[in-house]
Formats: C-alpha cells, structure tokens, sequence
C-alpha cells in the first residue's frame, strides 16, 4: 500500500512538472518577443539592498546617464537598490529603461523609473536570466550580493565555453571587487582551473566614464546583435 501511494505522489509531481512546461514556454516567447524589439542594451547588476544615500546608488545612476546618453538601452533586474538606480539614471537621460521583474518573497518590487511599455514580470529565475544574456550588448556589475554572483559567473562562464558571444564585462567598484578578481588570479589561474584569456573581457574600473569607453571600444570591431 505504501509503495502504490509512493508511485501516485510521484506521478502526480511528473504530471504538474508537464503541465509547468506551457508557463515556462509562455516566458521564454513573451521575452524574445518584447525584448527582440528593444534593441541594443547593457545590463546594469547590483544589490537590492543599497540604499539612495550609499555611493554606489549614486554611480549606478550616473552610469546608467552616460550609457543612455551613448545610444544604449538600459536592463535591470526591475527591483530596488541598485535595479532601480540604473533605471533612475536611464529614465532621466531620455533612454530606454527595461525592467526584469521577479516575484521573491522579499527586496523585490517593481520601480518606478522602468519604461511602462518595458516592464516584464518572471516567475523562473532560469527564464530570466536567458533575457540578460541574450539581449545585452555587456555587463555592469556594481556591488551586491548572491543574486550579482550568479549572474557576473554565469556570462563568464557562458563565453568561456563559447556558448554565446563574448561581450564586455566591467565589475564597478574596485573597493568592492579587488578581493574577489585577486582571489581569481592568485588562487584559480594559479592552479590552473581556468585560463588567462578567460578574464581578458573582464575590466574593474571605478567611473561612469571608463564603462561607456570600453563598451564603445569593443563595439568598434564588432556588431550589436543578440549573443545566440
């Protein structure tokens, strides 16, 4: 008896994990489809948690300003923090300003400098990842938190494998960042885990001016089109 109960939890699971294919479908066309339409953009990364009076709040604002102001849409992940600085500085610039939105149980609300016509909403962090990778034209990676990690260690481990087109990654921050891209050097390149091309796209700066001089300088050999 216990084992037939076992078998019927069990086939309803694989039942719900079909049906769950239709939702997850469903996000992947309404993303290609809003987002295929956008055109060139860079991604801005960073915590949910900084607040409007920490330094970073105020770069990513000025960042995000500059890149509008040389031709590129802005994407976030559509929360707060440093989300909602990079679509401040987007929105003030006359950019576009493109939002990522997941529901989580906590730090993550819509904000309100996000293009209204711009605003996608996730239930799959898979999902939603595929969106960044795909449709940005580069990599701001400002200080945060897990959710940063996951996604800077992703793209570079999406273009190390050549599974997509390389395209600039720029860590913000060199307060924040030393310890970590050290640590990458001296303990990971030292064992001979990963290559010294592998972070040959990576840049640390520290202003708003270095990242649009290296987006653009990249972009002088090399068209904008979506990475795969």
């Amino acid at each position: 008896m216990r084992k037939e109960q076992h078998h019927k939890g069990w086939n309803e699971i694989k039942t719900n994990d079909s049906w769950a294919l239709f939702k997850i479908m469903g996000e992947f066309v309404n993303g290609f489809e809003k987002m295929s339409q956008i055109g060139p953009c860079v991604s801005i990364f960073g915590s949910a948690r900084t607040k409007e009076d920490d330094k970073y709040y105020q770069l990513a604002i000025d960042v995000a300003k500059s890149i509008a102001e040389a031709g590129y849409g802005v994407i976030t992940g559509g929360g707060p923090g440093i989300m909602e600085a990079g679509n401040r500085g987007a929105h003030a610039a006359g950019g576009t300003s493109v939002g990522l939105n997941i529901e989580l149980p906590f730090e993550q609300h819509d904000n309100p400098y996000i293009d209204s016509d711009k605003s996608l909403d996730f239930d799959y962090f898979f999902v939603r990842k595929v969106m960044f990778v795909k449709y940005s034209q580069g990599f701001v990676v400002m200080p945060g938190g897990f959710g940063t990690l996951d996604e800077l260690f992703e793209a570079m481990t999406l273009i190390q494998t050549n599974k997509i087109e390389k395209f600039p990654i720029i860590l913000v921050g060199t307060d924040f960042w030393k310890g970590l891209m050290d640590w990458v050097k001296e303990t990971m390149l030292s064992q001979g885990n990963i290559s010294a091309k592998d972070l040959d796209l990576i840049k640390l700066v520290d202003t708003k001016e270095e990242v649009v001089d290296i987006i653009d300088s990249f972009y002088k050999g090399h068209l904008h089109s979506p990475n795969f």
